[in-house]
């Protein structure tokens, strides 16, 4: 399995190398190209999220959360595994962020657990069976990256991208859940995410990202790597769900 998963990232990062190898490698280039991914990275403006937040029906919101939830490979243990001795700003950096993740040590604030209650909310079940591939893709591609320490400085990419381009996304989906009546507090996860990781992605650039191609300029193309592959896999689940989704009202 160990090979199969290595098998799998590595044809995830052929699909990108062109465009990875292409990257600034100082520090205030690859920076600027970096925070650029918000506005061009692949799937960024999609579609999907207007429509979610404006017309989606509470079954189609349902179907979405749904896909989401079972893609979902915790940020909180990725950011742990991915910490494992990088060099000590990068480390202080993701202890920060897993700090935030870990509700600051109050149980109600977890992060974790408001995902778990907005299940219950909605009632739906996150499982394999239910889930497109594409979903499953995501979530496999984010813990190898984590998981394997060959591959950490993808995790610190692709993490640091997720939290540069999910508030907008967020705000959206929260947008939605409103429409169809979910409260303050059953939309807290979303609407959590659409404001702080505003801040979680300026303090991992600054204090994560930034550093870490100073001190070794060959790190870009790995970060910039793991980026693109969290983009791309992101993008191609967008492109399913709406296919899915736009093509059928009666049931998936």
């Amino acid at each position: 399995m160990l090979r199969l998963e290595g098998a799998f990232l590595e044809e995830l990062r052929s699909e990108i190398a062109d465009e990875a190898a292409a990257v600034p490698t100082d520090a205030d280039g690859f920076l600027d190209w970096f925070e650029a991914l918000k506005q061009v990275g692949p799937g960024q403006g999609d579609a999907l999220f207007p429509w979610l937040a404006q017309e989606a029906s509470r079954d189609e919101l349902r179907w979405f959360f749904e896909q989401e939830a079972a893609g979902e490979a915790g940020f909180d243990d990725l950011v742990a595994l991915t910490q494992v001795k990088l060099p000590v700003a990068a480390k202080l950096e993701l202890a920060r962020n897993y700090w935030d993740e870990m509700g600051r040590g109050n149980r109600k604030g977890m992060h974790g657990p408001m995902l778990d209650a907005l299940v219950e909310t909605l009632a739906v079940q996150p499982e394999i069976e239910n889930t497109v591939w594409e979903s499953l893709a995501l979530a496999n591609a984010m813990t190898a990256m984590a998981t394997t320490r060959r591959y950490a400085w993808l995790s610190v990419g692709a993490l640091g991208v997720i939290e540069l381009t999910a508030p907008g996304r967020s705000a959206l989906v929260a947008a939605g859940l409103r429409r169809i009546g979910l409260t303050d507090r059953e939309r807290r996860y979303f609407d959590l995410h659409a404001t702080l990781d505003l801040k979680h992605s300026a303090d991992w650039n600054r204090e994560a990202i930034r550093p870490a191609v100073a001190e070794e300029p060959k790190r870009a193309r790995l970060i910039a790597e793991g980026a693109l592959i969290r983009l791309r896999c992101g993008a191609r689940c967008f492109d399913r769900y709406r296919a899915v989704l736009w093509s059928s009202k009666s049931g998936y």
